[in-house]
């Protein structure tokens, strides 16, 4: 059965995913972000994979710039930002984080 007069309407392209893990959400307020050579910024940590992560912060990064992050209890860690737009950095870690930092960032408490 058709329609003679249906209107079909415009469908955005669908995004491809394209990270190599799921990140997962969390919301974590202390984390620091600092471009190489500048002071530490307050940031926070939206989401995370082993491979990267999202954080929010009033820092100026540009695309392809090396920054370091340090979440609550870790160590500094060195990371590429992937884009940067509306306050938020998506970082690629330069080596895949260590699994007992992930279960600690990724661990829900009740």
């Amino acid at each position: 059965m058709s329609y003679m007069n249906s209107q079909f309407r415009a469908v955005k392209p669908a995004l491809i995913e394209q990270r190599q893990a799921y990140r997962h959400p969390v919301d974590i307020q202390r984390t620091a972000i600092r471009h190489h050579g500048e002071a530490a910024k307050a940031g926070e940590l939206i989401d995370v994979s082993i491979y990267g992560c999202r954080v929010a912060s009033d820092s100026m990064i540009a695309e392809g710039g090396r920054i370091w992050l340090r979440f609550e209890g870790s160590s500094p860690i060195a990371a590429t930002a992937i884009w940067c737009k509306d306050g938020h950095i998506g970082c690629r870690f330069d080596e895949t984080l260590d699994q007992t930092l992930f279960r600690r960032l990724t661990l829900i408490s009740e």
